[in-house]
């Protein structure tokens, strides 16, 4: 692990503050506050979103690993302030406290980590899984992947999503870099299609759910643009990029599936139909290099490696956990059928999730991108990529 880009979090949802500690990050990449934050608001938006976005305004608070606007080569912190802790300071104190404030979990949440955490950790409710389980913990990686895409811009790498399904209403046809790329531009964010027809049809889809009590389920995707061909690598079976991209974003909360490229269909297509055909061209500014496919069936992964097309990773949502109309349940104490805990909540997460897909994605291949390119600088790691670059092009 020596020497590699790797990030954790800490911090619970209505604690006093999140954090994102990410170490390994090449000195000299330049870091704009602003991009940050930017990510940071972009997690936040989207059409059904609960009232905790109304009550929270994430800041990045860089406490080390960045000075005079650039990376310096040393671990960096990131505090998150939770601005609702004012609110849960009493009911959640660090020391013994009042246990009349406590406020207990009482009947744990069909869908939820509620009751597996609580038999786990021997909790008579689920308060405290609760807090480190919540997807508020996506705050920490959003900010942590925003540095992960600085150092990913500096090598013409770019990274953005789109949704393409909410509910039962799929965007169906083809989308462009360009179209994906201007939505992370926009001041408004509705549901993060980039088709507006689709858009208003997915829009009404939450509202049927929020008139319902109930939640919505969708499916965002992730794509990453300018990623050379020969990341990742067939050599060993935990080594393969897709299986790191897909551990990566499924470990956001709520996705239950991940696909690379169109790999559902291909499941029940005939090979003839789904693998992608290899063709050469002789325009020589196409980079970097002239082996091209006119379809990305594969998602721009074949064996595990990159093949130099654009690299598509899908995240598939279930409706959150949290009903407004809640399911039935059993209480902690009194084993009693009653109805599931209610927790403020949202009724569509799709658009932000996959704003955190986008960072989990981008910390990922930051992380390969560094593994094979090494370099304890920008500078030294980038003169590296350039050779490999111009070994390709000539190849």
């Amino acid at each position: 692990m020596k020497g590699m880009i790797r990030f954790s979090t800490a911090g619970e949802s209505h604690g006093e503050a999140l954090i994102a500690l990410l170490s390994g990050m090449p000195a000299g990449v330049p870091v704009s506050l602003a991009r940050v934050n930017r990510e940071l608001w972009r997690r936040q938006q989207g059409y059904g979103r609960g009232g905790r976005m109304k009550i929270e305004t994430d800041k990045a608070h860089i406490l080390s690993g960045v000075r005079h606007g650039k990376t310096i080569g040393a671990p960096i912190a990131i505090e998150l302030v939770n601005r609702d802790w004012k609110n849960w300071e009493a009911k959640l104190p660090v020391e013994a406290g009042d246990p009349a404030l406590h406020q207990a979990v009482e009947s744990p949440r069909p869908g939820h980590a509620d009751l597996p955490g609580a038999l786990k950790y021997n909790f008579a409710d689920a308060r405290y899984i609760l807090e480190r389980a919540s997807a508020r913990e996506t705050t920490s990686r959003v900010a942590a992947g925003a540095i992960a895409k600085e150092l990913l811009r500096e090598l013409d790498i770019f990274v953005a999503s789109h949704v393409t399904r909410v509910g039962r209403v799929e965007l169906d046809r083809n989308v462009a870099w360009e179209e994906i790329a201007a939505l992370a531009e926009k001041d408004e964010v509705v549901l993060g299609c980039v088709d507006a027809a689709t858009e208003a049809r997915m829009k009404e889809e939450v509202e049927e759910a929020s008139r319902t009590g109930d939640t919505v389920n969708g499916i965002f995707e992730v794509v990453v643009h300018g990623l050379p061909a020969g990341i990742g690598t067939f050599a060993n079976w935990d080594e393969r990029l897709d299986a790191h991209l897909a551990f990566a974003v499924m470990s956001i909360q709520a996705v239950k599936a991940v696909e690379i490229g169109r790999g559902v269909i291909a499941a029940s297509s005939f090979g003839s139909a789904v693998h992608d055909s290899i063709h050469y061209s002789e325009d020589e500014s196409l980079k970097p290099t002239r082996f091209v496919r006119h379809q990305n069936n594969a998602g721009g992964i074949e064996g595990g490696i990159s093949n130099g097309e654009d690299v598509v990773v899908r995240g598939y949502l279930k409706p959150i956990s949290t009903l407004r109309k809640p399911l039935e349940s059993v209480r902690f104490d009194t084993r009693q059928a009653t109805s599931a805990s209610y927790e403020r909540s949202d009724i569509c997460v799709v658009p932000a999730a996959g704003v955190v897909g986008e960072a989990m994605v981008a910390l990922t291949i930051a992380q390969q991108m560094h593994e094979k390119f090494g370099g304890d600088s920008l500078v030294e790691l980038k003169r590296n990529y350039e050779g490999y670059l111009e070994q390709i092009r000539r190849f």
